[in-house]
């Protein structure tokens, strides 16, 4: 379940000879690595117009507008963050993690309108705290006037003084009778009829929906409109293709009217879509991302499959490579259903525990010219999780070997360097014990 930040209202205008090091339990994943580093997703949302930070505490955010009393704008800032990216400290019987969140709009010949919030999360179990999903939401509420706002975000660990920090600049929109707001990308939203009325929207930060799995909600406000209106709304794939196309029909009459489109995404595109709300001058506009999860910003079916490769579902992976477009969403959908440990969660904790796995290799294991998850290592990594003991040669040396120990599963693996050009790779005994206990371990589970 995510968690939402209090809303809060304000108005402002292997063995060789050599020397040896011991390496120790330092291979468990850490709050740096993230899911979001599968690709470079900071950079993915920022060309979306997300607020975007990587390391140490990625987050990603957005901003949206709708009509207040008068000229003012009401402006709605949503934060998504991942549970690992938090250092959780034990509170009895309790996991807590606190961190805060530093928001500053600025506009030119203005002055600047600052605040900030400390949150606090709690869940109940360990396994929680390592969470690689959207697990925590922080939304904040202002009132400003219209104008364009240079906004900077900063949110900070309290525990372990992780930082990072996000910039955009932003238009405040000018809501003028007859006019509406953008789509606005929400995972709920209650309609109002009154500008001064409270705005009852919970923002999907990310804007993000997963393929063949949820639906993408678009929460819409007409203002003042005169009488019944038509509005024209298309959705635009990568290509500038209009993948869907509908018309709002607002009755008109009241100060506000809200609209609400679900769209499914086994009916739309993977990857940036845009949602397009009117025409001409008065045209608003919304960019969101289908990807394979919402954690994941891998937007194509190919690459997924491929990276599925250590995954243990060969034969249905290879059923989905050979499958015709049409049939992907399906099978997609189904194998993400079968797949999932919990399916009382929204998310799919075997598949967000092995992409958190490549996030790790990749980070982990640099030295070797190919990406981590692609190496012996990066392998073992991912289908046995980092070892309890890891013990090497000096690096650089000739015949550099690596052991790793897994004591729950009584196995040693040895990796060598055997042409001295960096590459590590099992040694031949050590592959075929690894195989065995892998088959081992995916039968018990």
């Amino acid at each position: 379940m995510r968690r939402l930040g209090t809303v809060v209202l304000l108005c402002a205008a292997t063995l060789h000879c050599g020397s040896w090091r011991r390496v120790g339990t330092q291979d468990a994943p850490t709050p740096a690595d993230q899911l979001t580093q599968v690709v470079n997703g900071p950079s993915y949302y920022q060309r979306l117009g997300r607020l975007a930070a990587g390391d140490p505490l990625p987050f990603v955010g957005t901003v949206a507008f709708a009509a207040g009393p008068g000229d003012s704008v009401i402006t709605i800032l949503g934060l998504s963050l991942e549970n690992r990216a938090l250092a959780f400290q034990r509170d009895k019987n309790l996991f807590v993690a606190r961190y805060r969140v530093a928001i500053s709009f600025q506009r030119e010949g203005a002055r600047s309108i600052e605040l900030s919030r400390d949150e606090i999360v709690r869940v109940p179990t360990f396994q929680e705290t390592l969470r690689a999903d959207e697990s925590v939401l922080f939304q904040q509420i202002l009132r400003l006037t219209p104008g364009s706002y240079n906004v900077t975000v900063t949110v900070r660990d309290a525990s372990s003084t992780s930082e990072s920090r996000a910039q955009g600049r932003y238009t405040a929109p000018s809501f003028h009778p007859g006019t509406t707001s953008a789509p606005i990308l929400a995972y709920q939203a209650t309609g109002r009829g009154n500008r001064s009325d409270p705005l009852s929207v919970v923002l999907n930060p990310r804007g993000a929906v997963g393929y063949g799995a949820d639906t993408l909600l678009a929460y819409i406000e007409g203002y003042d409109l005169s009488g019944p209106i038509t509005v024209p709304f298309e959705v635009l794939d990568e290509q500038q293709e209009v993948i869907y196309s509908d018309s709002l029909r607002f009755r008109g009459g009241r100060p506000v009217e809200s609209q609400v489109v679900r769209l499914a995404p086994d009916s739309i595109s993977l990857g940036e879509l845009k949602l397009v709300l009117g025409s001409g001058p008065g045209q608003r506009t919304t960019s969101a991302l289908v990807s394979f999860s919402q954690a994941w910003v891998i937007t194509n079916f190919d690459e997924m499959l491929d990276l599925l490769r250590y995954f243990g579902q060969d034969a249905r992976v290879n059923a989905m490579r050979k499958a015709r477009p049409s049939d992907r969403s399906r099978m997609w959908r189904q194998f993400y259903a079968d797949t999932d440990p919990n399916r009382v969660t929204p998310e799919n904790e075997a598949l967000n525990l092995y992409f958190g796995r490549i996030g790790s290799a990749n980070s982990r294991f640099t030295d070797e010219g190919v990406p981590g998850w692609r190496t012996d290592r990066g392998e073992v990594f991912i289908t046995l999780g980092p070892p309890d003991e890891s013990i090497e040669t000096t690096p650089g040396t000739a015949g550099r070997v690596v052991r790793w120990s897994y004591l729950n599963y009584r196995l040693s693996l040895f990796f060598q360097d055997e042409t001295g050009f960096g590459r590590l790779r099992l040694t031949p005994g050590s592959r075929a014990e690894y195989e065995r206990t892998l088959n081992r371990v995916r039968r018990q589970s």
